[in-house]
């Protein structure tokens, strides 16, 4: 009995051990597909703080400001009703002070901050991580952006901080972000990457991080650094009211541009010219895509790069040099970052069928924008359509070359305003048939009616691009 009972004890043992090493080996798996919070970023935080600076402005308002104009301007003063004629004050000059951040990019005194922080600045100060303090220059500014670099001069052993991949960023990454958040200078707050590739209005090319970090006022211009201490972004915007969500720059976004604030002052961008809008589900399954991931040409101006490589309206974009393109906003600024002058390969979708093109990139102006820039009835549809005559195309702003029939009038709760159809649309295709003048489309609707089907319209809208309408029979 003594040696069962010795061997049950035995098996009792290495079952124990056995599932203790099994649970050691599921928690080793796990921690190796889901990285766990790291016990510090103490060591980080320390190698990383040297590269971070605190920057102060001045901004000089003449005159006393706002306030002083409002009680002492040229419509008068408000205190001459109760005492009189007044003689106000002598106008004093107004000192309108600013913080922010910043990081070191090289040993040169390059520092890279946010356009925001410095714009308009009579007078800029850097303190570094020992409490040294440097007056700074403007180098180049890219409001566009919100992009800034400045450089001190006369400075030793200074730290840069590395720059990392912004694109190899994966949402839940941990990152780290150093800064001076009201004025308390060098704050570390740590987080995760909440969501890419963030539009929050704050320009054309908005293509921001978000994170969960805690970034504050005080804190833009600086760094947000991944766990190998590279920078991966920089920190820009919050939103006031969203409880610690805050923005930054995807660090790729802005290493050409700092490279080309650095070398010429201001930043030059490329140009395409085509108008565009982004492909939305109707327009794919109107023209038998899988997917509404592309760009729709909306118009191809004459002359510009787009037009001599043979680029149509109507072309869906879903490449450039082999990078798939989603949206407008994704093309408008892969094609602002090509260097003027470069041959860039535009993938594109016609008619069905693939095609690539080689595009030579132009220098995009300041004025230049890629926005989404006889008679006949239907009393079934509740249409009224004419011709494009020269007159209309004047009236309507439209091309005086623009093929397809106006939209004259839509009587109201009709099959076609239930639809989405307005007055100055221009319809250019009916069904897939194209449309030219008023004949075309006299016949596409004789065609299109005889199958008591829905019918689909391809139509053109000014500032908007095309849509396509479905009218239901």
């Amino acid at each position: 009995m003594k040696s069962i009972k010795k061997f049950r004890s035995t098996i009792v043992l290495i079952s124990g051990l056995a599932l203790i090493f099994a649970y050691a080996s599921l928690t080793a798996a796990v921690a190796g597909e889901v990285a766990m919070v790291p016990a510090n970023f103490s060591k980080l935080a320390k190698e990383a703080k040297p590269g971070v600076v605190n920057i102060r402005t001045v901004k000089i308002i003449k005159g006393g400001g706002q306030v002083f104009r409002h009680f002492f301007g040229p419509k008068g003063n408000p205190f001459e009703d109760f005492f009189g004629p007044f003689v106000p004050p002598p106008q004093r000059d107004y000192k309108q002070r600013s913080l922010g951040s910043g990081f070191i990019i090289d040993k040169e005194g390059y520092i890279v901050t946010n356009n925001h922080v410095v714009e308009g600045a009579d007078k800029i100060r850097v303190s570094l991580y020992d409490e040294k303090e440097y007056d700074a220059k403007i180098v180049g500014r890219d409001p566009k952006t919100d992009l800034a670099l400045i450089k001190i001069d006369g400075a030793r052993d200074l730290h840069p901080l590395p720059l990392g991949d912004s694109d190899k960023l994966e949402v839940g990454d941990w990152v780290l972000a150093i800064g001076s958040p009201f004025g308390l200078e060098q704050t570390v707050t740590a987080g995760i990457v909440s969501a890419k590739k963030r539009v929050i209005g704050a320009g054309p090319y908005d293509n921001f991080i978000q994170t969960d970090a805690s970034i504050n006022p005080g804190n833009s211009g600086g760094p947000l650094l991944d766990l190998k201490g590279q920078v991966i972004g920089i920190n820009t915007a919050i939103i006031a009211s969203g409880q610690g969500i805050g923005f930054a720059i995807p660090i790729n976004m802005a290493k050409s541009i700092v490279a080309q604030l650095k070398e010429k002052g201001s930043v030059t961008r490329g140009w395409l010219g085509v108008a565009i809008q982004n492909l939305s589900p109707e327009l794919a399954e109107y023209y038998g895509l899988k997917t509404h991931k592309g760009v729709m040409v909306t118009q191809v101006f004459k002359g510009d790069p787009a037009d001599k490589a043979g680029i149509k309206p109507k072309d869906i974009i879903i490449a450039v040099d082999g990078h798939p393109v989603s949206t407008g906003r994704e093309l408008s600024s892969i094609i602002a970052n090509t260097p003027v002058g470069s041959k860039t390969r535009i993938t594109l979708l016609r008619n069905g069928k693939r095609k690539t093109v080689t595009v030579k990139v132009a220098k995009r102006e300041d004025d230049q924008l890629v926005v989404n820039e006889g008679s006949g009835r239907s009393e079934s549809m509740g249409i009224q359509v004419a011709e494009i005559t020269p007159e209309r195309a004047r009236q309507f702003g439209l091309d005086k070359d623009e093929k397809g029939v106006l939209v004259m009038d839509v009587q109201s709760g009709s099959r076609a305003d239930e639809a989405g159809l307005r007055p100055g649309d221009i319809i250019k295709e009916v069904n897939h048939e194209r449309i030219s003048d008023l004949d075309d489309f006299r016949k596409a609707m004789r065609k299109a009616t005889k199958h008591k089907k829905a019918i689909q319209m391809l139509v053109k809208r000014r500032n908007y691009g095309f849509k396509v309408v479905k009218i239901k029979p």
